[in-house]
């Protein structure tokens, strides 16, 4: 059975690049550098429902693209998160964070999100694309 991305997703956000375990996605809020990984197996809503071996790959990508987050985006605190009440696919959220940006020090979720135009998208995601490269 192939991976089915949830509807949300191709909604919401746009496509970055695929590492072995999850995709990479570039989620649409211009307001704060926030991309999200979604592992590639369908049904799973939660870390606890993988094997061990894919729960260790999640752990590394998600340490991975923060590294990444971090110095492209230059900022000391990202905020990394599984919450999953609207979509229950699981995915993690990477937000990189600064003292000034729309909704500091409260969650992102707090401010209305503003859509990127697609210009300004499709930057961003050669920008990310590119830093990824880059560290293979």
């Amino acid at each position: 059975m192939s991976f089915k991305l949830d509807r949300k997703f191709l909604k919401s956000s746009y496509h970055i690049t695929d590492l072995k375990l999850c995709t990479v996605r570039l989620n649409d809020n211009s307001k704060f550098p926030w991309v999200i990984l979604i592992p590639k197996r369908n049904k799973i809503t939660d870390m606890s429902d993988f094997k061990s071996k894919d729960q260790i790959l999640l752990m590394k990508e998600i340490v991975y693209i923060s590294k990444i987050m971090k110095k492209l985006f230059k900022t000391s605190k990202l905020n990394v998160e599984k919450i999953g009440n609207i979509v229950p696919q699981l995915h993690i959220h990477i937000i990189a964070r600064y003292k000034k940006d729309a909704s500091w020090p409260f969650s992102v979720w707090v401010v209305k999100g503003k859509s990127y135009n697609k210009k300004l998208a499709n930057s961003f995601i050669e920008k990310i694309k590119l830093y990824i490269k880059k560290k293979r």
